[in-house]
């Protein structure tokens, strides 16, 4: 078979994604904080990107221009400083004053009013700072200092170790003796509890530091603490042989203790949400804004322009390094305009779908999915939920990110739907109004749902009660120590 060379003519679409375009997706899915900080990076890498500022007006222009001209023709007269003191100058505090090695601390009510000099520290100490410090203060050997460098270490922000005694002393090149002897003196640091290994050893250090003692704490942590936790305190007072009154008090202790000691020294940074859409409400309508606050009214710089059009005395590579960086600024301009124009679409198709939502609260909230604003703003899903990432709406009810009105629907007894966030709050509800003493089950709480129209499974009830944080029965039951007194009588 004889081998030969052909041309053929195919024609196939092919989807290419061009700097530009990926700019754009970029910039769609960006925050309002994120898209500011990415403008102030073009403007410093684009000198043809200026912001664009107000100028004043020609008429306030002319006169401030006009007054320096008639004061130029008057001569000048010298300014001459004269330094008299008054009759009544104390010069004897005066001299008494400035005698010492430092000047006198000036009181005033500016100053009074100032939190002490103690309060006014702008870092905050870490948990593993503060321990250093007091590390560095204790009666400790080089080896146990560094011992106990490595115990610091491996703290997590709860204030717990978490690695082992015999990975420590491997760390270490010690043995496992002087371990845990550098272990027990570091527990004694404050916060009181930190370095333990588990709940119970928390809990322990900071029970035998109790002042008076309390032993019936002690026993109840060491011995009976799984009965704690199910409060069964019933069990606690027959195994103890100890009145109710007694566990009460003791128990009341216990739960006063920390369990999280680390967390006070947490250094993480409180992350504030700045809104990008506001929705007010304004007569029977609800009105969409966007928050532009701090982003810059970008514009083309006209001396560039001028000098392409003026076409100077410039080299060829200046003329494509000049027009690459319009059209790049020119294509940066468009697309912010695009990505405003596109989000103020979808806030106001959320609007329109969850008006119920924005009037009357949470339960309102109507089942909903990206296709449904996709084909209301005519554009795609993939679109929608980019312009829906990491952006917030502050409406009438509070704050919320755009995806918290995309969820999934759950069937009712009447045959609506309803929003699977409308039914978490309405399980929160119930919660909420239970008998602490006898809470309801998640078997109570599906009886109860149906009673309003909504159908839905005891396992779905436990999945979103685990969402939501809240316990289950038997963790939530308050203690009925009326109840027990009779039992021990």
């Amino acid at each position: 078979m004889a081998l030969e060379l052909k041309q053929q003519l195919k024609l196939t679409q092919q989807l290419v994604m061009t700097p530009q375009l990926q700019q754009a997706i970029k910039l769609l899915q960006l925050s309002r904080l994120e898209l500011v900080e990415t403008v102030r990076q073009e403007m410093e890498s684009n000198p043809v990107l200026e912001e664009e500022t107000f100028e004043i007006a020609e008429g306030e222009d002319s006169t401030a221009k006009e007054k320096p001209e008639k004061e130029t023709n008057q001569p000048l007269e010298e300014v001459v400083m004269k330094e008299e003191p008054p009759e009544d100058f104390d010069w004897e505090s005066y001299i008494e004053e400035y005698s010492t090695g430092s000047p006198a601390i000036v009181e005033n009510e500016y100053f009074k009013e100032l939190p002490p000099l103690e309060n006014r520290l702008v870092k905050k100490a870490s948990l593993d700072s503060h321990l250093m410090w007091q590390l560095r203060l204790s009666n400790f050997t080089e080896e146990e200092r560094n011992i106990g460098a490595i115990i610091i270490g491996n703290l997590n922000s709860d204030g717990y170790l978490k690695a082992s005694v015999e990975e420590i002393a491997e760390m270490a090149e010690s043995d496992v003796e002087t371990v845990e002897k550098v272990l027990e003196r570091i527990q004694e640091f404050d916060p009181v509890g930190v370095a333990a290994r588990d709940l119970k050893e928390c809990l322990l250090i900071q029970a035998r530091k109790l002042d008076p003692p309390n032993e019936l704490v002690v026993e109840i942590i060491t011995n009976h603490l799984h009965d704690l936790e199910n409060k069964n305190y019933y069990a606690i007072s027959k195994a103890l042989k100890r009145p109710p009154e007694e566990i009460e008090k003791a128990i009341n202790i216990i739960t006063n203790l920390d369990p999280r000691p680390g967390l006070a020294y947490n250094d993480e940074e409180v992350q504030y949400i700045s809104p990008d859409i506001y929705v007010f409400k304004v007569d029977d309508e609800f009105v969409v804004v966007l928050n532009e606050d701090g982003l810059p009214k970008l514009k083309i710089s006209s001396f560039y322009k001028d000098a392409l059009k003026k076409d100077g005395n410039f080299s060829d590579f200046t003329k494509d390094y000049i027009q690459e960086k319009l059209r790049s600024a020119s294509w940066l301009i468009k697309s912010i305009h695009q990505r405003q124009r596109t989000i103020y679409k979808v806030a106001k198709s959320i609007v329109k779908f969850q008006r119920e939502f924005f009037e009357k609260g949470i339960t309102h909230l109507k089942p909903m999915v990206l296709r449904d604003v996709a084909e209301d703003v005519n554009m795609h899903e993939s679109t929608i939920s980019r312009v829906t990432t990491n952006k917030y709406m502050h409406t009438p009810q509070g704050i919320f990110e755009l995806k918290f009105f995309f969820n999934s629907s759950i069937n009712s007894v009447i045959g609506d739907s309803v929003a699977s966030e409308s039914v978490k709050e309405m399980i929160r509800r119930i919660i909420q109004s239970e008998n602490p003493e006898k809470p309801y089950s998640d078997k109570k709480i599906v009886e109860l749902l149906r009673e309003q129209n909504i159908k839905i499974a005891r396992r779905t009830v436990a999945k979103y009660r685990e969402i939501m944080g809240i316990l289950p029965s038997s963790k939530r039951k308050k203690a009925v120590w009326k109840n027990l007194k009779k039992k021990k009588k």
